[in-house]
C-alpha cells in the first residue's frame, strides 16, 4: 500500500521533533541548548507560562489551518506514544504467523471526563498546587522520562565511548557521573512511561483525548480548523478499515463522520482507505472536487503542494562543549545532602513562590545542570518533582546560568553571571559541633578558600590566646548562597550549609 504523503511529512517531522528534544534533555555537554533550545520554548504550555505571545498565536493559529497537527509534530509525549503503539504493531506483525494491524475502532467523545480532566488542572494552576500540574502537563511528563529513564542510557553509552576512544588514543569524549537524582520521582517516571504504554498499546492517543488538558484546550480550536479530513459517502463502502486506523478513536465509518476535536491529523486514515473516500482538504474545496469529478481526470492535487508547502513552512518555524571542571579542587568524599530549614531555589527563579507558580516541573533544568546540584523535590508535596539546590555533589557556580537559560517557563529567568553573582539565594550557616577544627583540632579554613564571594573569614576563636585556632566567621551580606563552602567541607556531616531565602536578595 502506498504510504499517503501527509503521513510521510508528519512522521518525517515528528521524529525530527522528538529526536530533538530526546537531545535537549539526555545531552550533558550544553551544545543541545545552542542547537534546539528554543524547541522547549515552543512547547504549548510553558509559552503559557511564560506569557510567550508569539509563539501562543503561532501555535493557535496553527491548529485553526491544520487541526491539532501540534500534537502529532510538535508534542514529545505526543509522538512518543505513536512511536510506542508503532513498535508494538511492527513487533506483533515480525512474531505472529497473523498479523495483528491496527485495532482501534469508534468511540464517541467521553466529555465529562475531558472537561473535568482540564478543570482540575486550571484549579492546580491557580492554586500552585505543583505536583498535580506536573503530573498531567504533557511536555513535563515527557521531560521527565526522558531526563530520569533515557538520559543514564546515554551516558552509559558515551561511557563505553570514552572508553573505546581513549584505547585508540583519542580523548575527546571524556566520563560522565550516572546517578540517580530522586528515587521518587524516578519511580514516577517509569510508572508514567509504563501508563502510556499501556493506553497507547490498547487505545492509541487515550491519553491525548481524555487526560492531557493541552489536547482539550487545542480541541476548542481544531474543530474549525480550515483543513480537514472529509469523507466522500460515495466512494465509501463501509469497510471500517479509517476507524480501525485511527489511533484517536474520531471517525464514524457508519455516520460518515469525523470528531475534529480529537483528530491528531495523523493520516493513518487516509492510508487505510483503499477506495480514496477520505481526504485532507478544505470542506467546501472537497465539495467542489466531488462534483467536478466526473467530468475532469485525475491530476496531482494542488492543494496537496499549498498544504504540505505550509506544513512545511510552518515546522521550520516551530523546529529552527561546554565541559565542567572542578577548577582543581582534591576529589571530595560524597556525602549525604543536608537537613534546610528553608530549601534553596536556583538563582534567577526570584522566590519559592514565584518558581511554585510558574514551575511545570519538566526538570529539562536539573537535566542540564552541569554542577550536579539541582535536583527533584520531594520535601513538599505542593511543590513535588520541581527543581531544588543542593552541594553535596557539587556547588553553584558564579559563572554557570544554564537553568535559567533553558528554563522555558520563565520559572527560572533568564540571568546574566553578573546578575548571579550578586543574587542572594541563601546563605550559609557553621555548625561548630561538626567543623574539624575543632572536632580533630586540625587547621583546615576550606570554605574560606573556596567562597567566590569572600563572604567567610577565618577569626580566632579566642581573641585572647594567641594560638587560638582558626574558625569560620559568616558574612551574610556578602554571602549568595553557592553552596561552595558547604561542598568542600571535609567534615561528615558538613559543619557549614546553607540555608535558602524564601525571596531572593541582591547584594
Amino acid at each position: 500500500m502506498k504510504t499517503h504523503w501527509l503521513i510521510i511529512i508528519r512522521r518525517t517531522l515528528a521524529l525530527v521533533s522528538l529526536l530533538a528534544i530526546t537531545w535537549l534533555f539526555v545531552d550533558f555537554t550544553g551544545s543541545a541548548q545552542h542547537h534546539v533550545g528554543f524547541l522547549a520554548k515552543w512547547q504549548f504550555l510553558p509559552a503559557v507560562l511564560a506569557l510567550n505571545v508569539s509563539v501562543i498565536l503561532a501555535l493557535l493559529l496553527l491548529t485553526r489551518v491544520f487541526g491539532r497537527i501540534y500534537c502529532s509534530v510538535v508534542c514529545p509525549l505526543g509522538i512518543l506514544q505513536d512511536l510506542l503503539a508503532h513498535l508494538h504493531i511492527r513487533i506483533g506483525n515480525t512474531n505472529k504467523k497473523k498479523k495483528i494491524g491496527h485495532r482501534y475502532s469508534y468511540s464517541p467523545e467521553v466529555k465529562w471526563l475531558r472537561y473535568s480532566m482540564l478543570v482540575l488542572f486550571i484549579i492546580a494552576l491557580v492554586a500552585g498546587v505543583g505536583s498535580i500540574v506536573a503530573l498531567l502537563a504533557p511536555y513535563s511528563s515527557f521531560g521527565r522520562i526522558a531526563a530520569n529513564l533515557f538520559k543514564p542510557i546515554y551516558e552509559f553509552a558515551n561511557n563505553i565511548l570514552a572508553d573505546r576512544s581513549a584505547e585508540a588514543g583519542n580523548f575527546d569524549y571524556y566520563h560522565v557521573d550516572i546517578w540517580v537524582r530522586s528515587v521518587p520521582v524516578l519511580i514516577i517516571s517509569a510508572s508514567t512511561l509504563l501508563i502510556l504504554t499501556i493506553l497507547a498499546i490498547l487505545g492509541g492517543r487515550t491519553y491525548c483525548n481524555t487526560i492531557c488538558p493541552v489536547g482539550t484546550v487545542l480541541s476548542f480550536i481544531s474543530r474549525f480548523s480550515l483543513l480537514k479530513i472529509n469523507f466522500d459517502a460515495d466512494k465509501c463502502r463501509n469497510c471500517s478499515a479509517c476507524s480501525k486506523a485511527c489511533k484517536a478513536s474520531c471517525i464514524d465509518y457508519k455516520n460518515h463522520t469525523v470528531d475534529y476535536s480529537r483528530c491528531v491529523v495523523c493520516g493513518n486514515c487516509l492510508e487505510a482507505c483503499k477506495f480514496g473516500a477520505l481526504k485532507y482538504d478544505l470542506p467546501k474545496m472537497h465539495k467542489l472536487n466531488k462534483e467536478q469529478s466526473s467530468t475532469e481526470p485525475s491530476s496531482p492535487s494542488r492543494r496537496a503542494f499549498l498544504a504540505t508547502s505550509a506544513m512545511l513552512t510552518t515546522a521550520v518555524v516551530t523546529t529552527k562543549a561546554q565541559k565542567t571542571v572542578d577548577g582543581g579542587l582534591a576529589a571530595i568524599e560524597p556525602k549525604a545532602p543536608a537537613k534546610r530549614s528553608t530549601p534553596i531555589t536556583p538563582p534567577g527563579s526570584l522566590s519559592a513562590k514565584h518558581l511554585a507558580q510558574h514551575c511545570t516541573a519538566c526538570q529539562l533544568c536539573i537535566a542540564q545542570c552541569p554542577n550536579h546540584v539541582l535536583r527533584p523535590s520531594t520535601d513538599n508535596w505542593l511543590t513535588a518533582m520541581q527543581p531544588v539546590m543542593s552541594y553535596e555533589r557539587g556547588y553553584c557556580r558564579p559563572e554557570c546560568t544554564r537553568c535559567s537559560n533553558v528554563c522555558p517557563t520563565g520559572a527560572i529567568r533568564h540571568i546574566s553571571p553578573e546578575e548571579k553573582a550578586s543574587t542572594q539565594i541563601g546563605h550559609a550557616v557553621w555548625n561548630r559541633e561538626q567543623c574539624v577544627v575543632l572536632t580533630d583540632a586540625v587547621e583546615c579554613g576550606n570554605c574560606a578558600t573556596h567562597c567566590p564571594s569572600q563572604a567567610i573569614t577565618m577569626v580566632p576563636l579566642n581573641l585572647d590566646e594567641p594560638l587560638s585556632p582558626m574558625i569560620p566567621a559568616v558574612n551574610e551580606s556578602r554571602c549568595i548562597g553557592c553552596g561552595a563552602c558547604e561542598y568542600v567541607c571535609p567534615a561528615r556531616p558538613s559543619a557549614i550549609h546553607v540555608e535558602g531565602h524564601e525571596v531572593h536578595g541582591v547584594i
